[in-house]
């Protein structure tokens, strides 16, 4: 049986990728953000429709499983985390309104673990209540990407709704442990603007070790202040999580010992730190880290869906 997919909120396609690999098919993308929308159809030939709110559920054809990495600026410290009654927040209740129109048998979605501990537990418990009211049961873990075989600190919670009526149940992915680092995927021949210029700015960690390997990262030193972008850390450990913002010489990325000196990653590399394919389109600059930043990893969408029982 080859289940239908709808792509909301949908980026450059983290979600598409993973149930794509395991043959399901897209019926539908939405995202309103134009350049987004740009690279999603330059990676898959389809440009997505545009903003949610003004699409009725009608338009949108039937699906099996409904996917989205729903918008996390209100549930994130950055974003000062405002929860459901702030606007973005509310889009939620856009899935909400998909869901109980069409009744897909899985609701697949993302989103910050901060999303947890908003207004002490409330937010989440009104998600569980919101979908338990259209005939959903809901499953939802913390999972870091560095303890399945992805080399950045990446905790997200990943929810799994599914429908009652339909004989389902879930099993949330157990870590592989598998030892990939940073040094795996760092590239070459890197354009000097990369890199610290000064090096005697660097502060060195008076415990610096860059043979400990470990799944996670390892900080080694700092520049300036110390700020978040001002951290440096080992190719031994992982990438820290990539931000959408954030300032600092190591804005987004982080700072990181590499070969030819101290820099922060490229976007090549912050595809492999996210799991995409070297070929996968970003738009260029900044604005690509933003989509990388923001973007789901696929590997990570492919381990819980693999968890789901008894919808094929």
């Amino acid at each position: 049986m080859t289940l239908n997919f709808i792509d909301l909120f949908c980026g450059i396609g983290g979600f598409r990728v993973a149930l794509e690999k395991r043959g399901f098919k897209c019926v539908f993308s939405s995202d309103i953000d134009r350049r987004a929308q740009e690279a999603y159809a330059k990676n898959f030939g389809e440009f997505p429709s545009g903003d949610i709110t003004q699409i009725s559920e009608s338009e949108i054809p039937r699906h099996n499983i409904l996917c989205a990495g729903f918008p996390c600026q209100s549930f994130s410290i950055s974003g000062k985390m405002g929860g459901v009654a702030d606007p973005r927040g509310r889009l939620f209740y856009e899935i909400k309104r998909i869901a109980k129109y069409h009744k897909p048998l899985v609701l697949l979605l993302e989103n910050v673990k901060n999303i947890l501990s908003i207004d002490g537990g409330n937010v989440v418990k009104t998600i569980e209540s919101e979908l338990n009211e259209i005939g959903y049961d809901l499953h939802f873990n913390i999972l870091n990407a560095s303890l399945f075989g992805i080399p950045q600190s990446r905790e997200r919670v990943y929810f799994v709704a599914l429908r009652k009526d339909a004989n389902l149940s879930y099993e949330p992915p157990k870590p592989t442990f598998k030892q990939v680092f940073l040094r795996d995927i760092l590239e070459t021949n890197i354009d000097r603007d990369f890199f610290i210029i000064d090096p005697q700015k660097i502060k060195w960690s008076k415990d610096k070790d860059l043979s400990l390997k470990l799944l996670k990262p390892i900080r080694v030193g700092t520049i300036n202040k110390g700020g978040q972008g001002e951290r440096i850390y080992s190719p031994n450990g992982h990438a820290i999580t990539l931000s959408a913002y954030g300032g600092g010489i190591g804005a987004k990325t982080g700072l990181y010992v590499a070969p030819q000196g101290v820099r922060r990653l490229t976007i090549r590399e912050c595809k492999r730190v996210m799991g995409f394919p070297d070929d996968h389109f970003v738009s260029d600059g900044s604005l690509g880290y933003r989509q990388l930043g923001n973007a789901v990893i696929p590997a990570m969408v492919g381990f819980v869906w693999d968890g789901v029982r008894g919808a094929t």
